[in-house]
């Protein structure tokens, strides 16, 4: 019987927690394996070296944050606005390695000090605001009033987390779910 072996995708699940806890700098092999609970040997057998492993971890955040999420949204189908509903939804629904938003505000960081990572994320955020124009832009007419709701619908996603404010006899969720039905109208 053959020993079973830890599959790519945890090392780069592993890698993501690490990289949200910690910045690049904790996305180490043998902490890697440590976590998983594995020896490091088994790395090697998926990735060339750290390099490799950071580079996939870019691409599967890159893929799941667009393209997986985008699939999922017109999968349900529906007109602009219930398809906003979902991808809403999908948006505040927890926060996994690979597409919670604790994983976008570290790339966001790593960002800042690599070009290579700012030009992954620019390309990320722009499918994005492409995706979020083509629904708005479905039943707004005005490119303007699009470009607002795409932008602030994006800010909520990556800013809401930073904001301590209060909201009067309003909770966090009421005034979201007021937001929620304003960008909608």
């Amino acid at each position: 019987m053959g020993v079973t072996r830890t599959p790519r995708g945890k090392w780069i699940e592993e890698g993501l927690r690490a990289l949200s806890a910690g910045g690049p700098e904790s996305v180490r092999i043998e902490s890697l394996a440590q976590a998983l609970g594995v020896s490091k040997g088994g790395f090697y057998g998926y990735f060339g070296n750290r390099g490799a492993l950071l580079t996939e971890m870019l691409d599967t955040w890159e893929r799941e944050v667009t393209e997986a999420v985008i699939e999922r949204v017109e999968s349900g189908g529906g007109d602009a606005r219930a398809k906003l509903e979902r991808l809403f939804t999908i948006a505040t629904s927890g926060d996994s390695p690979m597409t919670g938003t604790t994983a976008d505000l570290a790339i966001r960081d790593w960002a800042r000090r690599d070009e290579a990572v700012a030009r992954r994320l620019r390309r990320a955020d722009n499918r994005r605001m492409e995706y979020l124009r083509s629904l708005f832009g479905s039943f707004c007419p005005d490119e303007d009033d699009v470009e607002v709701r795409c932008l602030l619908a994006f800010s909520l996603r990556i800013g809401n987390h930073f904001i301590a404010a209060d909201h009067g006899a309003h909770s966090r969720a009421d005034v979201m779910e007021l937001t929620r039905k304003w960008l909608l109208r």
